[in-house]
């Protein structure tokens, strides 16, 4: 794993701009109860068959965690430790059970240029090691920027996996250009292959595994429960975080379009829709800096069922959105004030369990 040291100037600036907090009062003990303790940051983190743990530690640590232990899986590729990449999002193949194949995101070295980019990898664990190791895509060419990794993995209800990539700070250059990685959702199949029915499949020198564009940075994605459509959310400038639905083909309008600024504050477009772009379904004014997602499917928490839960790295608390359709009707914040929130899933048992920054992993308990 490599380490990249910033200048003090550069920590700065990039504290201010990632780490911005409001002293929002604690969340009751009484509403979460800490099931993983003394995690850093734990990007991603899925339930095993034997409702046993992996998690992943952005600081390139993936832990098996179970019966209280954790134990550090050995073998991993070699990650790049650079701003916001690193060891990243983790999910487990749909037929995991019978083939054990697990899937993550990781900021690569390999390849062309100095720096890194995201890779998706799959992988099997025998003897707390990695076997099998295949990449399956790896974004190109590397960059020494530090941020806007994307990296959010989703296998939907046909088996097909999608997986984001950030605009890796050239939204000049990269969303909107077909040929280019970054600022993309991208599909392929379980074991990398490319669907021929991609919309961009047949285009003259695109890159064919993109489903859309125009995405600045989508740090959360999940399917929806009852219609299967996949949902995201992406990180906005300076104001204007979006939640979207992806549809084959579609440009989501990053940088033309945008509820945001540049966070020195000058604009950044005149516009917020254009004919031809998909608006978002809600947006953030400010910015929240969402990261995680997940649907409340199950009847553990009354009055709850159908609702969206989204993560908020800046302000510290879960955002419990009510949707009336594809609208949100209502926003509350619950779990305030614990840490950055990094992570959201819905459990086997019907819990909702989330990944914060420096605690844990805590499970949501029912409001009485």
């Amino acid at each position: 794993m490599k380490l990249h040291l910033f200048t003090p100037v550069l920590v700065c600036f990039i504290s201010i701009l990632s780490c911005a907090q409001t002293k929002n009062k604690k969340a009751p003990e009484s509403s979460y109860e800490v099931v993983v303790s003394d995690l850093q940051n734990p990007w991603g983190f899925v339930f095993l068959p034997d409702n046993s743990l992996l998690i992943t530690e952005k600081k390139g640590e993936l832990i098996h965690y179970k019966d209280g232990k954790k134990t550090q899986i050995k073998n991993l590729p070699e990650i790049e430790l650079l701003g916001q990449g690193g060891l990243m999002d983790i999910k487990l193949h749909p037929n995991y059970t019978d083939n054990g194949w697990i899937y993550f995101s990781y900021a690569s070295p390999e390849g062309e240029g100095s720096g890194c980019n995201t890779a998706i990898m799959r992988a099997k664990i025998e003897n707390n090691q990695l076997t099998n190791k295949e990449v399956l895509y790896k974004a190109t060419p590397n960059t020494e920027a530090s941020y806007h990794f994307g990296s959010r993995l989703v296998f939907d209800k046909a088996g097909y996996l999608y997986f984001t990539i950030g605009d890796r700070g050239e939204k000049d250059i990269n969303p909107q250009d077909l040929t280019k990685d970054g600022g993309k959702v991208y599909r392929i199949y379980d074991d990398g292959r490319i669907p021929e029915d991609n919309p961009f499949y047949n285009t003259p020198n695109a890159k064919k595994a993109i489903y859309t564009y125009g995405n600045r940075n989508p740090q959360g994605m999940k399917i929806h429960p009852e219609t299967g459509e996949v949902w995201t959310h992406e990180h906005g400038p300076k104001g204007g975080d979006e939640i979207n639905i992806i549809k084959s083909g579609k440009n989501y309008g990053w940088p033309k379009v945008t509820f945001g600024v540049n966070y020195v504050g000058t604009k950044i477009s005149d516009y917020t829709e254009l004919p031809g772009l998909e608006p978002p379904i809600h947006y953030w004014v400010p910015s929240i800096a969402p990261s995680g997602m997940a649907f409340i499917s199950s009847d553990k928490y009354p009055g709850w069922k159908g609702n969206l839960l989204v993560g908020s790295l800046k302000f510290q608390y879960v955002s419990r959105c009510v949707l009336k359709d594809k609208e949100v009707v209502n926003e509350e914040k619950i779990l305030e004030g614990l840490g950055r929130v990094r992570s959201l899933e819905q459990g086997p048992d019907g819990y909702i369990y989330v990944g914060i920054e420096n605690l844990g992993i805590v499970k949501l308990l029912p409001m009485n």
